[in-house]
């Protein structure tokens, strides 16, 4: 398996005509990441609510992309969400991914995603498989 990018991931990919086309804040040294997104209803599960499936996507990316420009090659091997409040469409919502631990197989790390009052809408925590070195 080869990891590359072409620029066609839903959320960072700058050639997707569907995507999210969403730039990230990458802070190698803090191993941290924000970005921001505004859901349209195109986007939305209930009325007036982005999607769950949307914030769970925001909350792997957060994770996944962070991991990619840190240099590591690894896949969501599990992901656990936790929805703490609805998250409004037309409003800014933050989302924070960090590194917090990494191993010869394994990448764990951590995600959010909050309001711009920093209310806590959703968290996420994720295992990534590291590319074996064959």
């Amino acid at each position: 398996m080869k990891f590359e990018s072409y620029g066609n991931c839903f959320v960072c990919g700058e050639n997707n005509p569907n995507g999210l086309k969403l730039k990230f804040e990458i802070d190698k040294e803090n191993q941290t990441l924000k970005t921001t997104f505004i859901s349209g209803p195109t986007f939305q599960g209930w009325d007036g609510i982005v999607h769950g499936g949307i914030i769970s996507t925001l909350l792997d990316e957060a994770m996944a992309k962070l991991i990619y420009e840190l240099g590591y090659e690894a896949v969501t091997a599990s992901l656990e969400i936790k929805f703490k409040k609805p998250a409004p469409i037309l409003e800014p919502l933050n989302v924070y991914g960090e590194i917090t631990e990494i191993n010869r197989r394994l990448i764990r790390a951590k995600a959010r995603v909050a309001k711009e009052d920093g209310t806590i809408l959703a968290t996420g925590i994720s295992n990534f498989l590291r590319k074996s070195l064959k």
